[in-house]
């Protein structure tokens, strides 16, 4: 009798691997991640100039050369972290370019991922894509944030027809707001009255360098800020050799609030407001939020816009040691 039973236990084991290989042959087999392709710079390129010239100029050939689902974890098979590592890694790059050629790499990167949709029609390739691009450069809270980068790519969002009737307005309004006061340009002078009364023109203040600082009282971030500098032996320094200058600009109207804050806002800056709002009106300068930094040259010509208080302590540290060691 145990002989019988082991031979139908064995029989039914037979039945069942068959029944679920054959049930297997009819699940499709999910298709593996894929990496991220690596930029292959050719030996012959020794300049580092160059060398960051063409990894940023063949950055993606591999990425849209290649196939894979895009959806919320993978955009063409590639996992989205690794996606979003490869473009923060891209914008590094780009940022040791000439504004120019980085520009038109942005450009350049619209083109490819556009090219990649219309070829296929029901991926979510450009929606993916185009939505990362903005957080990383275009959120105020994002560190790696980046008007001049962002514009060609939004002014070509705004034009394109694979851009949703619904959101084509809120990016032509970004494009405006991104071409305002360019790095390179001269930053709009205006007003500026201070706590005691006293009423300057922006241009007027004379320094190697200026921060331009668009904050409000109260503000955790601005506090943020305010110790950061404060931390920073550089930027003592050079405000107690008279070659920084800080300007802490109050856009709004309660100026209670802002006199009452006073005792926080070190008295080494020139801390004053708006008295006519333009800049809170967006007429001279684009503050889409506080806190908002700019850095300045002698001439008053932006040479960051709008950037994280990192890269204006490093901009700032790369010119004293460029004083240095000419």
């Amino acid at each position: 009798m145990q002989s019988r039973v082991n031979k139908i236990l064995s029989a039914l084991t037979v039945i069942l691997v068959v029944c679920c290989t054959g049930r297997k042959k009819n699940v499709p087999t999910a298709q593996p991640d894929r990496a991220f392709p690596t930029v292959n710079i050719p030996g012959a390129y020794i300049d580092p100039e160059e060398r960051a010239a063409y990894a940023a100029a063949h950055y993606w050939d591999g990425f849209f050369k290649g196939d894979g689902p895009t959806d919320s974890a993978r955009v063409l098979g590639v996992p989205k972290a690794e996606v979003e590592q490869a473009l923060s890694n891209y914008l590094a790059i780009l940022s040791s370019l000439p504004l120019k050629d980085a520009q038109k790499d942005m450009s350049f990167l619209f083109d490819e991922i556009a090219a990649k949709q219309e070829a296929d029609t029901s991926s979510r390739v450009y929606l993916a894509l185009t939505d990362m691009v903005s957080s990383y450069l275009n959120d105020p809270n994002s560190p790696l944030r980046d008007e001049d980068l962002y514009l060609p790519f939004v002014q070509k969002m705004a034009a394109s027809p694979l851009t949703r009737d619904d959101m084509r307005t809120a990016f032509e309004y970004e494009a405006r707001m991104c071409a305002m006061n360019p790095r390179g340009s001269v930053a709009p002078d205006f007003l500026i009255t201070t706590c005691n009364g006293t009423s300057i023109r922006m241009h007027s203040v004379k320094a190697d360098y200026s921060i331009l600082f668009f904050s409000n009282p109260g503000c955790h971030a601005c506090r943020e800020i305010i110790e950061a500098l404060q931390g920073d032996e550089l930027v003592q320094q050079m405000i107690a050799e008279g070659r920084l200058l800080v300007l802490n600009v109050y856009i709004d109207e309660d100026l209670k609030a802002w006199r009452d804050y006073m005792p926080i806002y070190p008295d080494t800056w020139l801390n004053g407001y708006d008295p006519i709002h333009v800049i809170r009106n967006d007429e001279l300068y684009c503050v889409r939020a506080i806190p908002s930094l700019y850095l300045l040259d002698s001439g008053k010509r932006i040479l960051l816009k709008d950037a994280p208080v990192e890269k204006i302590q490093q901009a700032l540290a790369v010119s004293q040691t460029a004083e240095v060691n000419p």
